[in-house]
């Protein structure tokens, strides 16, 4: 038998990274994002269980321990990962969540693997976690495992935060299986989202589709309560600025400065190539203000990355298309020799060289149709120390009902994001330290430590005096 943790994390991914060392040994290396740098005290105080896939397909590894954590990796086949990851999940909740800017793709083959595979993530969870444990599930792809998990395993406490959005009523009621995810998540007993007004959307939805009686943030279900409240996920605050102060990222920026010629304004974009992001609306409204004259070549570049995502969805492939056609019409039309408008790096970068882009930029543009957070807006601010710097942000962004020093913009207007990006462009140095420091502050008191102790706290206090049900057989 497995040995059992009272913490468990449950995510589509494991934390971790199979690497191939010089000698063709195979090995595992943490890949520490956000969540796994807050979770990970809390991991190791409580011999924690992490349980998601590993990559790849076929058979998983065995369960094994990495820097404190078990790892307990959830097999999934090629035809899985179709269905279930790129199918209900990135081709069907993700644009449904998103407003729908692209139209979702409703498969009934797509949710029974979406079941099946939830139910696989559900059963490892109950087989790790010790008696009262605290299960934390994580995300889009599993809102079906909290119900399935309390059946398996009504003694857990069991909370789920959704990273992205949370859609209002009429959008949500497209969902063929829309009643079955909403009792997925109301077998939590605390839901978490980035947003208020998405906590809101969540509470009416089980009144408005379930009949469920509700007060406040408080959903009655089945003799229990169920909370929903906005945790607005945060940053490794301390680490940034410290990355962003090492000696190292400081001369690459200036590197990456003179790579460009030294302009007056580095106008900069940190995106996964993602039809959420707005990427396209931003070239649009830069080359705009080439051709009316307000930014001239040279005085101004653009640096767009956009990170490689999900390149097997079809959305995506028609996205690089329409992307890369509008920086080469830019270039082609404002461009000179040695010297393009848009700068295009469709790559990774490591998180120093992102620092150092970071850094050297003048005006970092984060410009999402919507967004749940948005923690590039996040990262910006953070390494800036004192040296002032300008935040164009979209009012769709969670990160905007935080970051109010940033000039803000509707991103379907493409008047209105070239009047932020030029008044961002335009605004005294003084003026941009000043509301840089603001945003500093801010981020420092709300890391992402503080984001995961807030949503730990709550969800204790959420299981408290809930009668559990009786063991099921």
């Amino acid at each position: 038998m497995a040995e059992r943790s009272s913490f468990v994390v449950v995510a589509n991914r494991l934390p971790v990274d199979e690497v191939t060392t010089p000698d063709g040994e195979r090995q595992w290396r943490t890949s520490p994002g956000g969540l796994v740098t807050a979770l990970h005290p809390v991991l190791t105080e409580h011999g924690g269980t992490w349980i998601g896939w590993a990559g790849g397909t076929g058979e998983a590894p065995d369960p094994f321990e990495l820097e404190g954590i078990r790892i307990h990796p959830v097999p999934l086949s090629a035809e899985e990962l179709e269905r279930y990851y790129e199918g209900q999940s990135n081709a069907t909740i993700w644009p449904l969540y998103h407003d729908a800017v692209e139209t979702p793709v409703y498969k009934r083959r797509w949710r029974e693997t979406y079941r099946l595979v939830n139910q696989r993530f559900a059963e490892a969870a109950a087989k790790v976690a010790d008696d009262g444990a605290t299960v934390w599930v994580q995300d889009y792809q599993l809102q079906l495992v909290p119900a399935m998990l309390r059946e398996l395993r009504p003694d857990l406490k069991i909370g789920f935060f959704l990273h992205i959005p949370f859609p209002p009523i009429e959008l949500f009621m497209q969902m063929p299986f829309r009643a079955e995810v909403l009792r997925g998540l109301l077998g939590s007993d605390l839901v978490g989202f980035q947003q208020r007004l998405a906590a809101q959307n969540f509470v009416r939805l089980a009144r408005h589709l379930l009949g469920l009686r509700y007060e406040g943030q408080s959903i009655q279900v089945d003799g229990r309560k169920v909370k929903a409240g906005a945790f607005p996920i945060s940053i490794d605050t301390k680490e940034m600025e410290r990355l962003a102060a090492d000696p190292k990222v400081q001369a690459r920026a200036k590197e990456i400065r003179a790579e460009l010629g030294d302009p007056k304004t580095i106008i900069l974009g940190v995106d996964r190539l993602d039809y959420t992001k707005g990427i396209e609306l931003r070239l649009k409204a830069f080359r705009e203000l080439l051709a009316d004259g307000k930014l001239k070549v040279g005085d101004a570049v653009m640096v767009q990355v956009a990170t490689p995502s999900r390149e097997r969805v079809e959305h995506y492939q028609t996205l690089r298309v329409k992307v890369e056609r509008e920086v080469g019409r830019i270039n082609g039309e404002f461009g000179r020799v040695g010297v393009p408008a848009v700068h295009y790096l469709h790559q990774s970068y490591s998180k120093q060289e992102l620092a150092a882009m970071y850094v050297a930029a003048d005006v970092m543009m984060v410009t999402p149709l919507r967004d749940g957070m948005n923690l590039v807006a996040k990262e910006y601010v953070a390494c800036r120390a004192d040296t002032g710097g300008a935040l164009v942000l979209s009012e769709f962004a969670g990160a905007a009902t935080e970051l109010r020093q940033s000039f803000l913009c509707n991103p379907h207007d493409p008047d209105g994001v070239k009047d932020a990006l030029l008044r961002a462009v335009g605004t005294e140095p003084a003026e941009l330290k000043r509301r840089m420091r603001v945003m500093q502050r801010h981020l420092r008191t709300h890391d992402v430590a503080q984001w995961a102790q807030t949503f730990l706290e709550a969800l204790e206090v959420a299981a408290e005096g809930r009668e559990p049900a009786p063991q099921s057989t």
